[in-house]
């Protein structure tokens, strides 16, 4: 009861009811870009997206500028080369996200090196900090969740069209390479946005962990971004409340939990297909 009791105390402050509002934030944010990266197996893509945006936020160090802001232009500029070189060029489009990826993380560290003065801590990019999100970080996964949202109901059948079937597309006149340069820019806005609570080196986990959880259910699109929402969500919590209880940082906390219930819920899944086999 004691222990309820001081679990239920993290409510009366207001860093804690940020970090849940962000969690859920974030787990739908993650849900729709997420639910997409891994329909279309472009997982690796979203990897090299993630740390080539640590080159952006090292220049926007350097020149006094708001990190993430630098991530976000870095970002979005790295997503669209990787989706023009893959299709202009006879480069593959692996080589591609591994030249970005160690590009953008380089020029992220020699940027940091070079900024006068004290050197910043990069550990919150890397790791996340969303028991320090703000106010101005709410309003700004809020906008950015609902413009995703409506952005996919108005363009829900092109987009899947022009992602799995850009053949059958070309032919009724969708246009494939807008839907794709767009969808490359809310993934690269998305995963930015994410950083901020998750880190750099956790981020990735948020986009593909509920959703593998939600297809061990459903291989209907809108429903595996509608569970992918649940179990981030829930996942989220039990990460939150873990890292107050083990005093563990809160990021690492809430992957692992996302991780557990994903292997919990295989097991029971495959349990449940072999008592129904028998039966």
């Amino acid at each position: 009861m004691v222990i309820l009791d001081n679990f239920l105390l993290l409510f009366d402050y207001e860093f804690f009811r940020n970090a849940l509002t962000a969690a859920l934030l974030t787990s739908i944010i993650a849900a729709i870009i997420g639910t997409y990266i891994v329909s279309r197996k472009i997982v690796f893509i979203s990897g090299g997206i993630t740390h080539a945006s640590f080159g952006g936020i090292g220049i926007a160090y350097f020149f006094g500028f708001y990190p993430l802001f630098g991530a976000v232009i870095f970002s979005i500029f790295s997503a669209l080369g990787i989706e023009w070189i893959s299709s202009k060029t006879k480069i593959r489009e692996d080589s591609v996200i591994a030249i970005l990826w160690s590009f953008g993380m380089a020029l992220g560290i020699i940027f940091v090196f070079l900024t006068p003065g004290y050197a910043p801590n990069l550990m919150s990019f890397l790791f996340g900090t969303i028991l320090s999100v703000e106010k101005f970080d709410l309003w700004l996964m809020l906008g950015f969740a609902v413009l995703t949202a409506l952005f996919f109901v108005v363009y829900y059948r092109p987009i899947l069209y022009s992602a799995f079937d850009p053949e059958f597309s070309d032919a009724v006149k969708i246009p494939v390479r807008f839907f794709r340069y767009i969808m490359a820019v809310l993934m690269a806005i998305a995963i930015v946005i994410s950083i901020r609570s998750m880190g750099i080196i956790l981020v990735l986990s948020l986009f593909t962990i509920p959703q593998a959880t939600s297809m061990l259910f459903t291989k209907y699109f809108p429903k595996i971004i509608f569970f992918s929402i649940i179990f981030g969500f829930s996942g989220s919590i039990l990460g939150l409340f873990s890292s107050y209880g083990l005093n563990i940082p809160s990021g690492a906390a809430i992957i692992f939990a996302l991780t557990i219930q994903y292997v919990v819920l295989k097991v029971v899944v495959i349990s449940f297909k072999k008592i129904k086999n028998v039966i």
